[in-house]
């Protein structure tokens, strides 16, 4: 068995998905390969240090290889994690600034609204070269996709590529945190149904495991009555769903947004360098963890917060399970009343060592609406990236709710594309 995480020199995606492989027992006398690649040296040797430590520590008889050249650790992989984004903060901000220079009040600026646009043509060209080199290198692998804007980029790669793709977010636990929170009890408890598209989804079945009632009603009621999250708390009150319980996410989908988010940059001022924010996941004193210098410990061991190596181990082993979202083509239909061309984000049953998008049926028909405008800007997305039409993303830009100027979106285009077809 080989795995091969490309973008492994990332703190928190390469460090998470380390100490989630090297901690999973079962995986253990099974011959594992695992590949570390980056194309920064540096971190990439910094990361192969802790994962040889995090290896020692929990006993993992998996064998680390670390490159810097993806096409030699990729021939005969049964799965890639991929996690990629060149100068990423950096060029965020100027997702989030620019846009707004021209009047396009928007959030965050990095998987909707006019700034994704700029965000999913700079991931694809990254990821869609590296999965040309996994069609030739290793055709049959599954490949978790984490990198943003994840239903862009995967409308994509399953669009333009041969590759055997499925996305991964966390997104879907800050809604089960909040459910546990709304009814003081262990989300275990309950089978929660959630459906939608990533970043914008909603509940649909909160079911007491054993008196089989239903709790959404109520804590539709509870979230309507909440106002930490004012967006959010809207959506309850107006529209009777629960959704994403984070206004900057939600609002990148939505007109009205920044109404309640604000046009803050949240990383940073404008009278000085943004750097590296700190993270609530991030660890602090990595190097001296690679150094020898710090012992491993429960901070360095900490799960991601992830379902891809869940999924993987059941895919590898046969076991049956159920997790809570995987982003999937909807080819099945498995929400009724979106596109069969969508990107959406739905429960998968995990058996047969297959991955089973579970048919949730229709959801609300509000937030269908806006999905599907969402869908049509991925659709044009991938073609603009095919073709390199800069037509085609300008007509994305003036889809999307914050855009309200023809003139302003073409300025924008030209500053940030340039000029030419």
């Amino acid at each position: 068995m080989k795995i091969v995480l490309i973008g492994a020199g990332s703190r928190c995606f390469g460090r998470g998905q380390i100490a989630d492989i090297l901690q999973e027992k079962e995986l253990c006398g099974r011959n594992v390969e695992l590949h570390l690649v980056d194309i920064d040296a540096k971190a990439l040797d910094t990361i192969f240090k802790v994962a040889e430590r995090i290896r020692q520590h929990t006993g993992s008889d998996i064998t680390i290889h670390h490159s810097t050249d993806r096409t030699k650790a990729l021939p005969g992989a049964d799965y890639v994690f991929v996690s990629v984004a060149r100068r990423r903060l950096e060029l965020w901000e100027q997702d989030f600034r620019v846009p707004l220079a021209h009047g396009f009040r928007h959030c965050l600026g990095e998987n909707g609204g006019p700034g994704a646009v700029f965000h999913a043509m700079r991931s694809l060209n990254i990821i869609i070269p590296i999965c040309r080199d996994i069609e030739k290198l290793c055709p049959n692998a599954l490949v978790f996709n984490f990198s943003n804007p994840e239903a862009r980029v995967l409308h994509a790669i399953n669009n333009l590529t041969k590759v055997k793709a499925v996305g991964i977010c966390h997104g879907i636990f800050s809604a089960h945190k909040a459910i546990a929170n709304y009814l003081k009890r262990p989300i275990e408890e309950f089978e929660v149904v959630s459906a939608g598209m990533n970043h914008f989804y909603c509940i649909m079945q909160v079911k007491d495991r054993k008196t089989g009632r239903e709790y959404l009603p109520e804590l539709v009621e509870k979230a309507a009555a909440d106002r930490t999250h004012p967006l959010f708390q809207k959506l309850a009150e107006i529209f009777g769903v629960f959704s994403f319980p984070s206004d900057d996410h939600i609002g990148e989908y939505l007109s009205y947004g920044s109404e309640f988010h604000g046009v803050k940059w949240p990383y940073g001022l404008e009278s000085r360098a943004v750097g590296t924010p700190p993270r609530s996941n991030s660890i602090p004193g990595f190097e001296d963890y690679a150094g020898g210098k710090k012992p491993v410990d429960k901070l360095l061991l900490r799960p991601s917060g992830e379902i891809a190596v869940p999924i993987m181990t059941d895919l590898e082993l046969g076991r049956h399970a159920r997790r809570a979202a995987v982003d999937v083509l909807n080819t099945g239909g498995y929400i009724s009343n979106l596109p069969r061309t969508a990107i959406v984000e739905v429960p998968a049953d995990i058996h047969d060592k297959a991955i089973h998008p579970v048919h949730v049926g229709d959801i609300p028909e509000t937030f269908a609406a806006i999905m599907r405008t969402h869908f049509s800007i991925h659709a044009l997305l991938t073609e603009a990236y095919r073709t390199g039409s800069k037509k085609l993303l300008l007509q994305a830009l003036l889809l999307d709710p914050a855009v309200n100027s023809i003139t302003e979106a073409g300025k924008m285009l030209e500053e940030i594309v340039g000029s030419g077809e």
